[in-house]
């Protein structure tokens, strides 16, 4: 009996430690330390994509035996990428930017196994609230945006800074767990069965994420 190939997250990422343990009980973190920079011209889908990709492949080729999960978020307005501020003072510039307007938030994963590198992207659609000036100052002084795209999260407890969004949550935190889940079944490594529930408690509901005919589509569980 062949046995299943361990699973490293190549991310240092708390949040998406957290969101692959509802779906894997058992996986260990290798972080990648790359360039995050756009290359000239470079779309926002394709660097996120070649972002995720890289992730997977740096890590994998110190562990070849392994399966390696990577995923980046961007947050994109008017096509233009908004990634993790360099300061206090970017971060405000883009709560402003993003205050009281829709935006696409896009996680890219990749997971590379036995030489073979899987791509896939999920966009979810993203609305802020109104919030104030002194509500942004006293984000700001968390210091929580700062290691995040966009200069927001969107489970923090206090700001709760998004109105309502189209997507998915876990998504948008970080990681697609239905993008993730058929990625891990198709390696050989299915995913916990109740990991919708703990997405579904997440964000309310769960989207689920099937590979059909190639492309990645939702399926409506509802």
């Amino acid at each position: 009996m062949t046995s299943s190939p361990s699973l490293i997250l190549a991310s240092a990422s708390p949040r998406r430690r957290q969101l692959l343990a509802f779906l894997a009980a058992d996986f260990t973190v290798a972080s990648a330390d790359i360039d995050e920079q756009a290359l000239p011209a470079e779309a926002p889908l394709p660097h996120v994509l070649r972002l995720a990709e890289t992730k997977a492949q740096v890590v994998a080729s110190r562990h070849p035996q392994a399966c390696v999960l990577a995923a980046d978020t961007i947050v994109v307005q008017d096509g233009s990428i908004l990634g993790k501020p360099a300061g206090p003072a970017e971060a405000r510039c883009m709560l402003h930017r993003l205050r009281a307007a829709t935006h696409q938030v896009i996680t890219a994963v990749a997971l590379a196994h036995q030489g073979q590198t899987v791509t896939a992207a999920h966009t979810s659609l993203v609305t802020m609230r109104s919030y104030s000036d002194a509500e942004i100052a006293a984000y700001i002084a968390t210091g929580d945006p700062l290691d995040k795209a966009g200069a927001y999260a969107i489970q923090h407890p206090t700001f709760q800074p998004v109105a309502h969004f189209q997507g998915c949550f876990a998504s948008i935190m970080g990681l697609p767990l239905g993008v993730v889940a058929d990625l891990l079944s198709a390696a050989g490594l299915p995913p916990a069965p109740a990991w919708p529930d703990a997405c579904a408690r997440l964000g309310g509901s769960c989207c689920q994420w099937r590979m059909k005919n190639g492309q990645w589509s939702m399926v409506n569980d509802e």
